[in-house]
Formats: C-alpha cells, structure tokens, sequence
C-alpha cells in the first residue's frame, strides 16, 4: 500500500480527535495505578459475564466512544469499559517509549483492575487494533471475542524514519506538544516492526470491519490492499467475519455507530 494512505488516515484521524466530545456521565471513574503512573478508567458494574473493552485509535481519548451513540445501547445486555492511555484526557504522562508492547502491558494492568476473573470483548479503532491484538496474543485466557474497526496493520503499513520524523514535527507544531500522541507517534517505526514478529490472534470470534468508503488521494488499488490486510487477521480463527463499509470512514464508531453495537452484540451471541 501507498504510505500516503495511511499518512492521509492519521491527519484525518488527528483533525477528529482534536474535537471536543462530551465523556460519560454513567460510567464510574477509578484511577489505576501503574507505579509509574496512573491511568483513568470509565466502566459500569452491573457484573455481567463477560467486560466489553474499548481500545482508542491514534489521537483519542475515551471519549471517541460516545455516550448516546454506543455506551448506551450495550449497557443492558454488558458491563462497559473505556479508559484514557497515559499522556490523553485525565491519564497522566507515562514513561517512554510509549509503543505497542507497552501500551499493551498496560491495557492489561487497567483490564486486571476492572475486569476481575472475567474475560473481555476488546472492541479496537485504528491505532488500537494493534494494542489490542498484542495483549489478546499475550493473554490468550482473558480473550472472549475482538471486533476491529479499520484496524492499522504491519502489512500495509510502512514507514521511513524521515516519514515518522516528518510525522512527528507536523503533529507537534499542529496540534501542540501533547504527550501522548507525539510519545505514540515516535514509536510508530517501531511499533510495526513489533507486531510484525507477533503469531496469529487466540481462536477466539473475531470480526473486523474495513471502510471501504472512497477518500481523496486513495486509489482502489489502495483500498483492496487495505482490505487484503485485514483479511490477514483470519489466520488460525475458527469464527471469523470480514465486513466492509461505504457509509462510514475511517471512525466507523462515530459515523456509523449502529453497525458498531450491532456486531458487538453479534459476538456476544456466539459466547457461551
């Protein structure tokens, strides 16, 4: 795939996230402290079996899940989970370098202070795909199902370190010196490499959603290519499901946040 794709996701991923957006007024917040810093999560707690976990993409905080549009409508069939990673809304700035095999030790600390003896249904957006794709292999046991909403992937995905760099100065000098984002776009070279040497996901149900809807500057060749990665992710699963979109692009939460609760509750449907 063309790098300029993938450039082209990531500013408009960073236009979004600079919007503000209300949080959840439902949820109970609870600080977990990592030692070196702590992280806020938002959850709910009526003891369900199984926890649904949201995992942010590049740029966002907990409050890209909104409210109204999709805590709402699973709260009465399962607990919820979202939470802030270090250096985005109330998380305090954690230690570098803020990659993929980091980010995923500490969605593991926040999903042990939250989540208890049950397993969990990671839903994951961009970015957040791949955090959770490394802790699902790093914690086999605690995976229920995982839905991927335009996950990023090493496969089409490709970087020159003069691209992360030039990443890097625009988003500083765009959007400020926020922590988090530049900690995680420093390591975005490193970060594909990592998941590059990571085995196939737990068999567990997976379902993954690919926008297919047409942007400025992509080619369709550019989009097959994008969906032919996703595809990947089936190696080794048993219950695998492959949607694409033209409604919604590339925040597929908020431009069609139906299709989004309605596979969350398809997968809930395969659980014991």
């Amino acid at each position: 795939m063309k790098r300029s794709f993938f450039l082209l996701t990531l500013l408009t991923l960073l236009v979004v996230s600079c919007k503000k957006k209300s949080m959840h007024p439902s949820l109970t917040e609870k600080q977990i402290d990592l030692g070196t810093h702590k992280l806020m999560s938002y959850s709910s707690s009526s003891g369900s079996k199984y926890l649904i976990v949201f995992e942010s993409g590049l740029g966002n905080d907990a409050s890209i899940w909104t409210e109204e549009n999709i805590r709402m409508p699973l709260s009465s069939i399962s607990d919820v989970m979202m939470y802030d990673r270090a250096g985005y809304g109330k998380s305090q700035e954690g230690p570098s370098p803020r990659n993929i095999d980091r980010l995923s030790d500490e969605l593991a600390a926040v999903i042990a202070a939250i989540a208890g003896e049950r397993k969990v249904i990671i839903v994951s957006h961009s970015l957040g795909g791949m955090i959770a794709r490394s802790y699902a292999i790093k914690n086999p046991s605690k995976i229920a199902a995982l839905l991927f909403l335009d996950p990023s992937h090493e496969s089409a995905n490709h970087w020159t370190q003069a691209e992360e760099d030039s990443l890097y100065d625009a988003t500083k000098k765009t959007y400020g010196a926020g922590p988090g984002l530049l900690q995680e776009v420093r390591a975005l070279r490193e970060d594909l490499d990592y998941m590059s040497t990571l085995p196939n996901l737990p068999d567990v149900p997976v379902t993954v959603i690919t926008s297919m809807q047409a942007s400025a500057g992509v080619s369709g060749i550019d989009k097959q290519l994008w969906y032919n990665a996703h595809e990947s992710l089936k190696n080794g699963i048993t219950v695998f499901e492959h949607l694409s979109t033209i409604k919604s692009g590339h925040f597929i939460m908020l431009d069609d946040p139906s299709l989004v609760t309605e596979n969350v509750k398809q997968l809930l449907s395969k659980l014991p």
